[in-house]
């Protein structure tokens, strides 16, 4: 057996990255909204299809601009999932609305809209909504819900860049969309996110609270002759050696994503006779969707033989962690939200998840030593 480590997430390096950060250096202009900022932005609309994206520092602080450009207050509730990273629910809180938490579909771990459906109130402003692993959630039922009750969905798609619902590209489905770029993702510049937009007159007003509450950005387009403050906001621009990186990334979308893919392709095709024998679910995907491959999961049947597998992994050298500890219960969840109904399928999903290696440089031998290991493993 090999002793070398295979690790469960690698960053990407992109063939340009060095050239371009070297040309942001030799130049005066190493702050935000240089050319690597607008050919990033241009490649990302090409991408997603979104009329509009602002990159920002971070998917954290693109959910902060659209708790902003929703106005929600302490009177506000926002309907999140329990299980999702907790940016899904501080960017909300930040503002002093009261979190709700909704349970998932065990399916795809995404949001249920039924369970969406039971928390509705008269103060519901919006609801947030992942798609975990990069694939989509029932868009379906929650834009039907949110169309009837009058609220808003925001699409926190830190995991879906690329990914679609019935041909349409996730992140510009609801009333807005976020991206993250962190280095465990498939697109990263270290850090960093996007915020995409279909609206005009959101649009107008981001660009405002992602420049400090000022119209630099129209100042920079030479529509006025001087910028003042106009609005709330904060420092939510990334700087240009942070675009560099990302727009040298942007350029071998798809060499990144054929690589994911096949990793992803090898475990769904090696592992399920081993999961029927073993009561194990695999992760799958919706006919209606295509996914990023950003993750590959499986679920054991107990939070006990899912600890077992993950230490019997590590013993053959193989990081596979678990996953989010459902925000319901955790100290901020009781502080800062309510649960109306218990998110059990949140915490069954939470318990029983584990995550295998997946980036794009993973050679078909460690592949194959993944799946000699999980498959040596009787559940």
């Amino acid at each position: 057996m090999s002793t070398d480590r295979v690790i469960f997430s690698r960053p990407y390096r992109a063939r340009r990255e060095l050239a371009n950060l070297e040309a942001v250096l030799a130049s005066d202009h190493s702050h935000g909204d240089g050319q690597f900022t607008a050919s990033a932005t241009a490649k990302l609309k090409a991408i997603t299809g979104a009329p509009h994206a602002l990159l920002t520092t971070s998917c954290t602080s693109a959910l902060e601009m659209a708790g902003l450009l929703l106005e929600l207050g302490p009177d506000d509730e926002v309907i999140v999932p329990s299980f999702a990273f907790t940016s899904t629910a501080t960017s909300m809180a930040l503002r002093g609305a009261t979190c709700v938490f909704g349970d998932i579909d065990p399916a795809t771990g995404n949001l249920d809209p039924q369970s969406v459906a039971a928390l509705i109130t008269e103060r519901t402003k919006a609801v947030v909504v992942i798609h975990y692993g990069g694939v989509a959630a029932d868009m379906a039922g929650l834009l039907d819900l949110a169309g009837a009750h009058g609220f808003a969905v925001v699409e926190d798609n830190a995991h879906g860049l690329g990914g679609t619902w019935r041909g349409r590209k996730l992140g510009t489905i609801g009333t807005m969309g976020t991206l993250s770029f962190h280095d465990t993702k498939n697109v990263h510049c270290g850090e960093g996110g996007a915020l995409l937009l279909t609206d005009e007159i959101l649009m107008a007003r981001a660009e405002i609270i992602r420049e400090k509450g000022t119209d630099r950005a129209r100042f920079l387009r030479g529509a006025v002759d001087k910028y003042s403050w106009q609005d709330i906001g904060s420092s939510y621009l990334p700087s240009e050696l942070n675009a560099a990186v990302l727009d040298a990334q942007l350029d071998e979308f798809d060499t990144i994503q054929a690589g994911r893919h096949r990793v992803w392709d090898a475990y769904a095709a090696a592992l399920p006779d081993w999961a029927l024998r073993n009561d194990v679910r695999l992760m799958s995907v919706p006919g209606d969707r295509e996914h990023t491959a950003h993750l590959y999961y499986l679920r054991t049947p107990t939070e006990r033989r899912r600890d077992d597998l993950i230490a019997h992994l590590a013993a053959h050298g193989i990081s596979a962690p678990f996953h989010y500890i459902p925000l319901d219960s955790s100290p901020a969840g009781f502080k800062l939200g309510r649960t109306p109904r218990a998110c059990a399928r949140s915490a069954e999903f939470s318990g029983t998840v584990v995550r295998l290696p997946l980036w794009p440089d993973l050679t078909d031998a460690q592949v194959a030593r993944v799946v000699d290991a999980v498959t040596a493993f009787t559940v």
